[in-house]
């Protein structure tokens, strides 16, 4: 009508809802990733399946880091965590798929890490649930939970070593090869986990 002025605000979609949904669904691939590893054949294709929904939640992310007007934590922080985070994903279905062409089924020492992955992934979704808020309380607890998942990477970093060490003792060569190169995708996961966690305490830190 004239006279009148009609004011419309900009899109502001949920980044960082979307960003712990992708962790959820991380979540559920590191679950899948346990049980393969503890010899469950059919946590490969959950792990796959997962990586899928994951990679499409990234996706939405980004889309929505274009049309957002603010974000509740800087938006190069989300769009770094959730690279991270899908970095973690891909690792993981990339490491069934070469313990497969490998013909190398994951131990004792995958499993171990396997755990490791899982572990630090729960931590740091509980991380995400608190980011955002403006209560200092919140985080607190978001760098407390980061610093818990970095924690696991060390544990992995010691079962890496132990499971290394044990390679001493085998002495088909094909199998040590094999087995080598798995242990070594899991480590660099673990560096992806703790990529995202240092993420949290540097967005953490801007926003205090």
């Amino acid at each position: 009508m004239p006279g009148k002025m009609s004011w419309f605000l900009p899109e502001n979609p949920d980044v960082l809802g979307t960003l712990r949904r992708q962790a959820n669904v991380t979540m559920e691939g590191m679950v899948a990733l346990v049980e393969w590893a503890n010899g469950d054949p059919t946590g490969s294709d959950r792990v796959r399946d997962a990586e899928h929904r994951a990679d499409d939640l990234k996706k939405e992310l980004r889309s929505h880091l274009k049309t957002a007007f603010i974000t509740p934590i800087g938006a190069e922080d989300l769009f770094v965590m959730s690279g991270r985070l899908d970095a973690v994903l891909n690792g993981a279905k990339d490491a069934v798929r070469e313990s497969e062409v490998m013909a190398v089924p994951p131990d004792a020492t995958v499993a171990g890490m396997a755990s490791c992955l899982a572990e630090g992934i729960r931590q740091l979704s509980e991380a995400f649930d608190r980011l955002g808020s403006s209560d200092n309380g919140d985080g607190q607890a978001a760098t407390d939970a980061a610093d818990k998942a970095v924690k696991t990477q060390r544990q992995l970093e010691r079962v890496y070593r132990q499971g290394m060490s044990g390679l001493l003792e085998v002495s088909d060569l094909r199998e040590v090869m094999g087995r080598r190169e798995l242990y070594r995708r899991f480590a660099r996961i673990g560096d992806d986990v703790t990529e995202v966690a240092e993420r949290i305490w540097y967005a953490a830190v801007k926003e205090a």
